[in-house]
């Protein structure tokens, strides 16, 4: 394939990561098997999103296409360098779309229990927290009061959504 054309390619490959049209292979079919296409689509789908998504250095980006000889290297670097912002944004874009409801602001407060009306010796930290998500342009304050097992029980359940969110980006950039 001549250099132009895998420069065209790649600016399709990169308009499908932007949420845009993918390249058919009905277009390129007499380049490539059925498999050999969908290997390096997935491919270079990932060589693009992680070399934005980590901030790949040209180096480090030319290690991952080992495959590829140099000329069509530079083609991938070029591609890359010219539409770097536009993955960035339509990267961040799909993380965002995750929830409607973004967390604009929190603050916290640390309290010490002395005593109840059922219990005269109670000795209890409580951690107020206060919270203010934008939910369709709209700011709402929620509070949450929670005992010292309810908030370890908070930061289990956020770490957790933490690591499936990793997870799902993660698969996200390996198999687009």
């Amino acid at each position: 394939m001549h250099c132009v054309y895998f420069s065209q390619l790649l600016h399709r490959l990169i308009d499908g990561v932007c949420g845009r049209d993918l390249p058919r292979f009905q277009d390129y079919g007499s380049f490539w098997s059925l498999t050999e296409w969908m290997e390096m689509i997935d491919a270079l789908t990932c060589v693009f999103k992680t070399a934005v998504g980590k901030q790949l250095s040209s180096e480090e980006v030319v290690q991952s296409l080992t495959g590829l000889s140099s000329s069509y290297q530079d083609v991938v670097l070029k591609c890359l360098k010219g539409r770097k912002d536009e993955i960035r944004q339509a990267l961040v874009e799909k993380t965002n779309t995750v929830s409607s409801a973004q967390l604009q602001d929190f603050d916290w407060q640390l309290k010490l229990a002395l005593s109840s009306d059922k219990i005269s010796s109670l000795q209890m930290p409580l951690l107020n927290l206060d919270l203010d998500v934008k939910e369709n342009g709209t700011l709402k304050p929620v509070s949450i009061e929670m005992n010292r097992e309810e908030l370890h029980s908070l930061i289990n359940t956020l770490e957790a959504a933490n690591k499936v969110h990793f997870l799902q980006n993660y698969k996200d950039l390996i198999y687009f």
